[in-house]
């Protein structure tokens, strides 16, 4: 019966676990994915010129590996303390206010009215 429990426990998570430095393998995925799209082809580029195109595959590498750990830094600063999805909120916002997406939250602050009146 124990063990039953046990398997249950899992299904009521609300949120991703954290893997590495409190991102979720979503974000490590999503780091990765833009790291390698970065340092693949600026690193082949520069060994290009230099002559030795192999060496880019190295510094590639190396390049994807650091940029995960730095960013994963960065995003651990940010969601510390603060609820789940803080950060992609903040980011909706931030694109909002630059006119770049619709933001789906109301922005607005001040009164507001229901536009109905109380006269019979």
């Amino acid at each position: 019966m124990n063990e039953s429990h046990e398997e249950r426990v899992a299904d009521r998570m609300n949120c991703e676990p954290p893997i590495f430095k409190g991102c979720s393998t979503s974000e490590l995925l999503f780091i990765a994915v833009g790291a390698t799209a970065f340092w693949f082809p600026v690193s082949i580029l520069i060994c290009a010129l230099l002559g030795a195109i192999t060496m880019g595959l190295g510094i590639a590498g190396v390049g994807v590996v650091a940029t995960i750990v730095i960013v994963a830094s960065f995003f651990q600063k940010i969601k510390n303390g603060r609820p789940d999805g803080y950060y992609q909120q903040v980011c909706r916002v931030w694109l909002a206010n630059k006119g770049v997406q619709a933001c789906p939250l109301i922005l607005r602050s001040g009164h507001w009215d229901l536009g109905r009146t109380n006269s019979a």
